[in-house]
């Protein structure tokens, strides 16, 4: 199986800064994508943010020019450095991982974090 454990979220003003990370441990992939998602309450889970192993990137309209996500191979980490946050980035923070493990079933699958509380407010 495979571990996410993410971190970093809590409360902050309009316009401050967070960086969320994600620890992955456990069995070996052959990695497809690595994401964070987020869902407010009575919202649908959407996608923010994705990184390839080759490293191409892409986000949600609404966080481009704001946040920014990253592998950090040496710590085994999936991270998301905030800018400038509103209001409207509060919500619940999920790591992804989608890939094919090594050993067992060989076919694709995503692996979930818990989530992380981040909370916009003065």
């Amino acid at each position: 199986q495979v571990q996410l454990v993410e971190s970093g979220g809590g409360l902050v003003q309009p316009g401050g800064s967070l960086r969320l990370s994600c620890e992955a441990s456990g069995r070996h992939l052959n990695i497809n994508t690595m994401n964070w998602y987020r869902q407010a309450p009575g919202k649908q889970r959407e996608l923010v943010a994705t990184i390839t192993p080759g490293g191409s990137t892409d986000y949600a309209d609404s966080v481009k020019g704001r946040f920014t996500i990253s592998e950090d191979n040496a710590k085994n980490t999936i991270d998301l450095q905030m800018n400038n946050l509103k209001p409207e980035d509060t919500a619940v923070y999920y790591c992804n991982v989608n890939g094919v493990p090594w050993y067992g079933v060989r076919s694709p699958n995503d692996y979930w974090g818990q989530g992380t509380q981040v909370t916009v407010s003065s």
